[in-house]
C-alpha cells in the first residue's frame, strides 16, 4: 500500500494532469495511506496478543539498526528459527548468501548476492542495514573492515544485511538480547 501510495505521489507531479486527475489521485493517495496505517496497526495488535511474537520482535528490537517496523517484517516473512537449521540458511532464505560464476576453468566472475530468496525481505532490510552500518558496532567494524579491504560499498551492504539476518536469527535461537561483546565472550 506504501508503494502504491508513493506511486500515485510521483503521478501528482506531472503538469498534463487536469483538475479533476489531480484531485482523484489525490484521494486515491489518502486512501492508501489509510489503508497502510490500518494494515500496520492490526499487524502491531497481532504482534501484541501474541506473546510469543512480542517477545521475539522486543528481542530483534534489542539490535542497533532493528526497529519495530524491521522486527514485524522479518517476523512475518522470516520461518519460525526451529523451521531454520542455522543462520546460514536464514540468510539463504532471504537471498543473501553469495553465488559464485564460474564455467570451466578460464571464467570467473565476481562473486554476487545470489538473490533467489525472499525478496520482501531483502528489501525491507536495505535501509535499516545502512542505519545498523553507522550504529551497531558489529556491522559498522565488519563494513569498515570490508572497505578497507577494496570491497564496492554496495557489496560491503550486501554482506552487512546477510550479517544482520544471521544476528536476527542467533538472537531468536538463543533467546537472549542482542550483545556486541557476545562474539569476543565466546572465543575467550
Amino acid at each position: 500500500m506504501t508503494e502504491m501510495a508513493a506511486r500515485e505521489k510521483g503521478r501528482l507531479a506531472s503538469p498534463a494532469l487536469a483538475k479533476s486527475a489531480r484531485r482523484s489521485i489525490t484521494r486515491t493517495v489518502k486512501f492508501l495511506e489509510k489503508e497502510a496505517d490500518r494494515i500496520r496497526a492490526q499487524a502491531d495488535a497481532l504482534v501484541a496478543a501474541t506473546a510469543a511474537l512480542a517477545a521475539d520482535r522486543a528481542l530483534l528490537e534489542s539490535i542497533p539498526g532493528v526497529g519495530r517496523k524491521t522486527a514485524t517484517a522479518i517476523l512475518a516473512e522470516l520461518p519460525a528459527v526451529e523451521r531454520l537449521p542455522s543462520a546460514e540458511s536464514a540468510a539463504a532464505y532471504c537471498g543473501l548468501s553469495p553465488r559464485e560464476f564460474q564455467s570451466g576453468t578460464s571464467v570467473k566472475k565476481r562473486t554476487r548476492l545470489s538473490k533467489a530468496g525472499n525478496a520482501r525481505l531483502r528489501k525491507a532490510l536495505f535501509l535499516p542495514t545502512q542505519t545498523a552500518v553507522r550504529f551497531n558496532p558489529v556491522l559498522k567494524g565488519f563494513f569498515e573492515r570490508l572497505v578497507k579491504a577494496g570491497k564496492p560499498k554496495m557489496q560491503a551492504v550486501g554482506a552487512c544485511m546477510r550479517k544482520l539476518v544471521m544476528i536476527c536469527y542467533g538472537v531468536l535461537k538463543n533467546r537472549q538480547p542482542f550483545d556486541p561483546s557476545w562474539v569476543s565472550k565466546k572465543t575467550c
